[in-house]
């Protein structure tokens, strides 16, 4: 609908498409509501011309009750249309939100700067195609109808209608290119405000403490004053414009009453035609005013529907991805480089390494070594740039991502619950059993401090896990890792906000993941988990200095009178 056919179709054109028919049905039902708005105009040529001369009152009942019937078919018809693209609004919606929610987190985890605008643009695309402004569009069709009736009944309504709606629509492009840039300034300004926002609000509890508001205030008032100023000048030029479009109007109104009634004292038409010349001239430009009106609509629709369009062409082409076997564990790194999502250069460079399917690598190293590059990429949320990890054979992009996710457990340092109760975030906010979710709990050592939550595993945890001590919120989120036991478990710091008694439930996790064959993958600062390692990997300035078995890399660490690098 607004962009070329030789594009490739993506989420949004086949959601489009899916509404086609219901978007063919209005326009059907349009034809015959433009057809029906005739019967007023001819009404009225019956009373003047007809019923008046005749003084019928037989013919004034009956003419009357059609006209009354048909006036019941319009409306049914009105409501019907509105009806149908109201549905076919819900039905576009079903089909695209799915896909704007995954790109829109793809679009965030690359630093394409994925956020809610593209959600606020799939709202303003359904809202233009199933709402006044579609419409708008399906009536202006019938506009030559109009005028060609108005021209039967004399050339004056006929040309008066074209030179009125020349002039309106003159005044609409005008219109348009007078707002189009302070729209799209405003909208961008938006945007940046939006963001602000919601990035200081994520930040609040360092903004108050240490006094930051008043300068993050004043960077949003700055992009929010922007915004006014950009709307204000676009409602200016509009509103003088819309103005300019108002008094068009009225004088048609005054020129149409005004020369109809000098033709009907001259005996060139009948007054019932000056009436009806005045129903179809209005008739005639109501479209065009329609789509003036909706034009900023259809503006901001254009707009949202390019900044989706480029949001699912940045997408790489995955195409279909078939369901691969459950993995066992096996890992292989071959000369991987990892580099940070929209980063210049790696983190991480030429990393290889296997481990077999049960085995527990640790890596230790000091800050910026990439230990955290290593893991994101494992996990396959940081992007690998040369070479290839491979899970069971596969690579990473070759699984299909919700597959690949019920086979990965990754504990992040940044650790990130969400709104909904304890067993939800355990059980990812999948459909689960609520033994899966005891046992996750049980192994991670968290069950008891949940019964003594207040409704246990139902208890209601708040954004960000509000609710939750740190060291709460880290072994809830180590359940959530091990929920059912997937086959590849990366650890980030786990025990970061651990106290004894946490650091001792971890161990007992990992221990207890170990004795079932999972493959486990953790960095750590702290040299007790070391002892649950079958390898030892050191990385230093991004590359892997030594990787080997435990012992033999704790002895050598030991022989050069060093703790391990980054070890507490």
């Amino acid at each position: 609908m607004f962009s070329s056919s030789k594009d490739k179709p993506t989420p949004l054109n086949r959601a489009v498409l899916s509404v086609r028919p219901a978007i063919v049905i209005a326009v059907v039902f349009s034809m015959f509501i433009n057809i029906l708005a005739l019967v007023s105009p001819i009404y009225m040529l019956q009373v003047y011309d007809r019923v008046l001369t005749s003084r019928n009152e037989l013919t004034l009942l009956f003419i009357t009750l059609i006209a009354i019937f048909l006036f019941v078919v319009y409306a049914a018809l009105e409501a019907l249309r509105t009806q149908v693209l109201v549905r076919a609004g819900i039905k576009l919606d079903a089909n695209l939100s799915a896909s704007t929610f995954r790109s829109v987190l793809d679009s965030t985890l690359l630093r394409r700067g994925g956020d809610a605008q593209a959600f606020r643009d799939m709202d303003g695309v359904r809202d233009f195609i199933t709402g006044a402004a579609l419409i708008a569009f399906c009536d202006a069709p019938w506009i030559p109808v109009f005028v060609t009736i108005s021209f039967i009944l004399h050339p004056y309504f006929g040309f008066l209608a074209i030179v009125a709606g020349l002039i309106i629509l003159g005044l609409a492009v005008a219109n348009d290119f007078a707002t189009r840039n302070p729209i799209q300034q405003a909208t961008m300004a938006g945007i940046g405000a939006q963001n602000d926002v919601s990035a200081t609000l994520r930040n609040s509890e360092v903004m108050r403490a240490m006094g930051m508001w008043r300068g993050l205030q004043e960077r949003w008032q700055l992009r929010r004053d922007d915004l006014i100023g950009w709307q204000a000048k676009a409602s200016d030029r509009g509103g003088a414009l819309m103005a300019t479009i108002k008094f068009v109007r009225q004088a048609v109104q005054t020129l149409i009453l005004g020369g109809g009634a000098y033709l009907a004292i001259t005996g060139k038409i009948s007054p019932g035609a000056m009436i009806a010349a005045s129903i179809l001239v209005g008739r005639a430009l109501a479209p065009i005013e329609a789509v003036v009106g909706q034009w900023k609509t259809f503006i901001n629709a254009r707009s949202s529907w390019d900044r989706l369009q480029s949001m699912f062409r940045s997408e790489p082409d995955t195409g279909n991805r078939m369901t691969l076997p459950a993995p066992k564990g096996r890992l292989l790194v071959e000369a991987a480089a990892i580099m940070p999502p929209g980063g210049q250069r790696p983190t991480l460079f030429n990393a290889s390494f296997v481990l077999e399917a049960g085995t527990t690598l640790g890596v230790i190293g000091p800050s910026a070594a990439g230990k955290s590059s290593l893991v994101r990429g494992l996990v396959g949320v940081w992007p690998v740039v040369s070479g290839a990890i491979r899970l069971d054979g596969f690579e990473l992009r070759q699984w299909d991502p919700e597959q690949l996710g019920q086979h990965i457990g990754y504990l992040p340092q940044d650790v990130e619950l969400f709104s909904g109760t304890v067993a939800q975030n355990i059980a990812r906010f999948t459909d689960f059993q609520s033994e899966d979710v005891i046992e996750a709990a049980q192994i991670a050592g968290v069950h008891e401090v949940i019964q003594a939550l207040p409704q246990g595993y139902g208890t209601q945890i708040g954004d960000g896990g509000a609710t939750l001590s740190g060291g709460q919120r880290q072994r809830l989120a180590l359940a959530r890792t091990i929920f059912r036991k997937p086959a590849l478990i990366v650890l980030d710091e786990p025990n970061a906000n651990l106290d004894t008694d946490g650091e001792q439930a971890l161990s007992r996790a990992i221990a207890h993941m170990k004795s079932l064959g999972r493959t486990i993958v953790f960095v750590t600062h702290k040299t007790n988990l070391l002892a649950f390692a079958d390898k030892i990997m050191i990385l230093q300035n991004g590359t892997v200095v030594r990787m080997g078995d435990r012992d033999e890399i704790l002895n050598l660490l030991v022989a050069n009178a060093q703790p391990p690098p980054g070890a507490a």
